[in-house]
């Protein structure tokens, strides 16, 4: 089932090596120098207006680099009295103390020149709370939200490089790269292919994220499902990922095909 999983990505990055077309951007792309100027990506949404901007990017990015640590001094880049306090404030009877401080993610924002960033431990705890999770003494200790927060950022990063082996069949039409517009979370709505597998008497996966990204212009919907893979090793991996364009599109149907023939045939 493992190796099922995983495959897809797999045969595109084999099939890639044999067609000439590169893993990531080329060494010439912007995106390379820490900006995406004169990119089509930044073309197509730069144009976006304050209001639509504001539906497309989660508040909390906002003033996320608010939060991320400068990486030698440790400091962040704004007086902490001065952030959003959702961010800082323990909940009611919460255990123990937990970091407001974030992580930047390798992952492009599509409507601007920063990359997305991830939550502090403060955040998750608050975002579980509010999806009614319920702690209990010895239930989670304050070393299993670092844990917690280190699998999340490691499944999120792995999703996002199988994500950029299906584009590299499209980099010469987008040479910079795509970049990530919206997600969100389907943990219910198992995908067709997770239910025929679950037919054949393989497991369903523990959680479903659709993600849209900006192709130079063109937004792709991919599905990811997340199967459990067993142990947590040292790089905070335990996840099998099963990532894929969406059959929403001729474009996703005919790379889907492209990938299952040269598994096919390799």
């Amino acid at each position: 089932m493992g190796a099922s999983a995983s495959s897809p990505a797999t045969a595109v990055n084999a099939s890639n090596a044999s067609d000439g077309q590169p893993a990531s951007p080329p060494s010439g792309c912007p995106m390379h120098k820490g900006q995406r100027k004169g990119c089509p990506v930044t073309a197509a949404t730069s144009d976006l207006t304050s209001e639509s901007k504001a539906h497309t990017v989660p508040a909390h990015q906002d003033r996320a680099y608010d939060y991320v640590e400068c990486p030698v001094t440790g400091a962040r880049a704004k007086d902490k009295e001065s952030l959003d306090p959702s961010n800082l404030t323990p909940s009611p009877d919460q255990p123990f103390t937990l970091s407001t401080s974030r992580e930047e993610s390798s992952i492009p924002r599509a409507d601007s020149e920063k990359k997305w960033v991830y939550p502090s431990e403060q955040m998750f705890w608050n975002a579980m709370l509010r999806k009614g999770w319920k702690w209990k003494d010895d239930d989670i200790s304050q070393k299993d939200m670092y844990n917690i927060i280190r699998i999340h950022n490691q499944n999120n990063e792995q999703a996002w490089k199988e994500i950029l082996k299906w584009e590299a069949l499209h980099a010469h039409e987008c040479p910079c790269g795509p970049s990530l517009v919206r997600f969100g979370g389907k943990a219910r709505e198992y995908s067709p292919r997770a239910r025929i597998r679950s037919w054949m008497g393989y497991e369903l996966p523990f959680d479903r994220h659709d993600w849209i990204i900006n192709r130079c212009g063109t937004e792709v919907r991919y599905v990811i499902d997340y199967y459990d893979g067993g142990e947590v090793n040292k790089e905070y991996q335990f996840t099998i990922l099963d990532v894929r364009p969406a059959f929403d599109s001729f474009s996703a149907v005919w790379d889907r095909m492209k990938v299952a023939w040269w598994r096919w045939t390799s």
